[in-house]
C-alpha cells in the first residue's frame, strides 16, 4: 500500500464477529461463483470471491449478421474498426451506462463464462458498480442485465464509493474524503463520509471524450483522419495535462483528408495538450464546484487528506499536478488506479454484511 494511504487509513478490519461469521463457507459454496463487476465504458473487470481479479478486458462485442456474438473483449477489440460487412463491433456501454441492452447482456454472460472454472457453478451474488449520477431507469437496466445473465442476487454500488474502499479508505468513519474517479465514459467526483456520499457529481466525460478530442484535433489541424485505437495510443504515450519536464514526440499514421491516401505525421505532447485542454478544464471546473458545495467541517478533512485520483484517466501525465495548481490542495494518485473500483467492489462482495449500508 502507498505510504500515504497507510498513514491515514492503516489496515482495515471488517465488522464484528457476527459479521465475519456470516461470511464463513457453506457446504454448498462450491456450487457458486460469486463475482463483483466493474462494468466500465472502456473496460470490464471481474473479481471472483476468494480469487481476486480474474478478468480485465475491453467492453466490446463482435457480432455476425445474425446478431450472434463471435468474439468479445480483447479478441473483439482487435477487430474494432477493421471489420467487413458480415461482422460489426459494438460497445454496449456509453457514458458509463448501458446503451444496448441485448449486447450488454451477451457481453456480461460471455465474460462470466470466461471466469467460471467449473461448468456446473452458478452466480449467486453479483455486486455491480454504477456511476453515481445515473437515473433509476438506468439502474434498473444494469440490474436487469445482471439478473438475465444468471445472477440470483444483484447489488449495486456507486463507483466513487467502490473506488474509496478499493484504495483503503475506511468509509464508515466520520471523516470526509474526496474521490475523483476518471473512467472511460464518466468522471465521478464525490465527497464521502459515514458510509454515504455527502456530495456527488457525475460528469459524462472521460477517456473516450479525450480520444474524440484527439481525433478532432488531427482532422482540424492536420487534415488527417485517425481511428479510435490510434487516438488511444497517442493519449497514453504523449497526452498530458500540464507541461512535461521533457516534451515527447511520436509519429502516427492516418488517412490524408485532402487526397485520401495514407500518411504519417509527427506530433508532440504540446499539441496533444492543446487538444485535451477543454476537457481537462471541464474536469477542473467540476472539482472546483464540488469543493464549493462541501460542508466546511468536511472541507477541513479534505485539506488534510487531499484529493484521491482513481480510474484510467488518473494516469494522464501531470493531471495530479494540474489539479494541485488549480485547487492548492494535495492530490494523490492511487496505486494501480485502473483496478481501484473493482478492488473496492470485490471487498464489498467479500464482506457484504459489513458494507450493507453502501449497496442497494
Amino acid at each position: 500500500m502507498n505510504p500515504f494511504f497507510k498513514q491515514f487509513f492503516g489496515k482495515q478490519t471488517f465488522g464484528s464477529k457476527d459479521s465475519s461469521a456470516s461470511q464463513k463457507k457453506g457446504v454448498l459454496d462450491f456450487l457458486y461463483t460469486d463475482i463483483a463487476i466493474d462494468l466500465g465504458t472502456a473496460n470490464t473487470l471481474i473479481y471472483a470471491r476468494d480469487q481476486g481479479i480474474v478478468l480485465n478486458e475491453p467492453s466490446i462485442v463482435a457480432l455476425n449478421r445474425d446478431n450472434e456474438p463471435v468474439a468479445l473483449g480483447h479478441e473483439a477489440r482487435l477487430m474494432h474498426e477493421k471489420t467487413h460487412q458480415d461482422i460489426r463491433t459494438i460497445r454496449p456501454l456509453r457514458d458509463g451506462v448501458i446503451a444496448d441492452f441485448e449486447v450488454a447482456e451477451m457481453m456480461i454472460r460471455g465474460m462470466i463464462k470466461k471466469v467460471k472454472v467449473k461448468w456446473y457453478s452458478t452466480t449467486r451474488q453479483m455486486v455491480v458498480c454504477v456511476p453515481s449520477g445515473i437515473t433509476e431507469v438506468e439502474r434498473r437496466a444494469v440490474r436487469d442485465s445482471a439478473e438475465h445473465a444468471g445472477a440470483k442476487e444483484v447489488y449495486l454500488v456507486d463507483e466513487p464509493m467502490a473506488a474509496a474502499i478499493g484504495i483503503g479508505l475506511n468509509v464508515h468513519e466520520p471523516v470526509g474524503s474526496m474521490i475523483v474517479d476518471i473512467g472511460g465514459g464518466t468522471t465521478e467526483i464525490a465527497v464521502i463520509a459515514l458510509s454515504g456520499i455527502v456530495y456527488a457529481q457525475s460528469v459524462r466525460l472521460g477517456g473516450d471524450e479525450l480520444n474524440e478530442d484527439i481525433i478532432n484535433y488531427f482532422r482540424r489541424v492536420h487534415n488527417l483522419l485517425i481511428g479510435e485505437r490510434t487516438a488511444e495510443k497517442v493519449k497514453c504515450e504523449v497526452g498530458s495535462a500540464a507541461e512535461l519536464d521533457e516534451e515527447i514526440e511520436i509519429t502516427i499514421k492516418g488517412r490524408d483528408l485532402v487526397n485520401g491516401v495514407p500518411k504519417t505525421r509527427s506530433i508532440n505532447s504540446v499539441e496533444i495538450r492543446e487538444a485535451l485542454a477543454e476537457s481537462v478544464n471541464t474536469i477542473l471546473e467540476a472539482i472546483s464546484k464540488a469543493l464549493e458545495q462541501t460542508p466546511p467541517e468536511l472541507s477541513s478533512d479534505i485539506l488534510d487528506r487531499g484529493i484521491m485520483l482513481t480510474g484510467g484517466g488518473a494516469l494522464l501525465k501531470n493531471l495530479d499536478k494540474r489539479i494541485m495548481e488549480a485547487t492548492e490542495l494535495p492530490v494523490h494518485v492511487a496505486e494501480d488506479p485502473l483496478t481501484a473500483v473493482v478492488r473496492g467492489t470485490g471487498t464489498i462482495l467479500e464482506n457484504i454484511d459489513y458494507y450493507r449500508n453502501v449497496i442497494s
